[in-house]
């Protein structure tokens, strides 16, 4: 028995002492994880003894109800800042018309902005995708720069609508999560003959 053998044949028994019945449910709390998300959580489901149909149903499930909580958190938060932003925009113009003191030259009370730190690299090839692809492109290449709670946050704080980023964030969750699960059951069952 190689070495790899080994190791996934001492995993299953560590996976065998946990009902059956749980095991799914481990599964979906692995996928709720930033940067384990579906593809990670399906392929320890998966060596640790379930259906790999299972086991991929379940990580794209808690991977994809982390989106959900992510979009809707997100979603309140923006417009609570959004609403927030108008009434200090109203202030903003009214302190225009009030005369400055002789010899100033600055500028309003509510200069400066976040966007003044820089960005990751993830962060910035995303945006690169974004704008080139939309948002059916990043939803799909985001995962390969950052996990998709981070894409949805970003798409929901850039206003894009709830309902697009759900839809396309399922889509890239289902489409990583195959890919993963196909791509380790067939080295495992062809490569590494467990």
């Amino acid at each position: 028995m190689n070495p790899i053998q080994e190791l996934i044949v001492n995993f299953q028994e560590l996976a065998a002492q946990v009902p059956e019945g749980i095991r799914p449910f481990i599964v979906m709390l692995a996928g709720a994880i930033p940067f384990i998300e579906g593809e990670v959580a399906s392929v320890i489901g998966m060596v640790g003894g379930l259906n790999p149909i299972v086991a991929g149903l379940a990580a794209a499930a808690g991977n994809f109800l982390c989106v959900l909580v992510v979009v809707l958190v997100t979603s309140r938060a923006r417009t609570a800042v959004v609403k927030h932003n108008r009434g200090r925009s109203e202030v903003t113009r009214n302190a225009a018309l009030v005369p400055a003191a002789p010899g100033y030259q600055g500028s309003t009370a509510f200069e400066g902005s976040a966007s003044d730190k820089p960005q990751s690299k993830g962060r910035q090839r995303f945006a690169k995708w974004l704008v080139r692809f939309g948002v059916p492109g990043a939803s799909i290449l985001g995962p390969l720069a950052i996990p998709t709670q981070f894409t949805s946050a970003i798409l929901i704080a850039s206003g894009t609508p709830r309902g697009w980023v759900l839809l396309w964030q399922g889509v890239a969750i289902i489409l990583w999560t195959t890919v993963s699960i196909v791509s380790i059951w067939a080295a495992l069952t062809f490569v590494v003959g467990v």
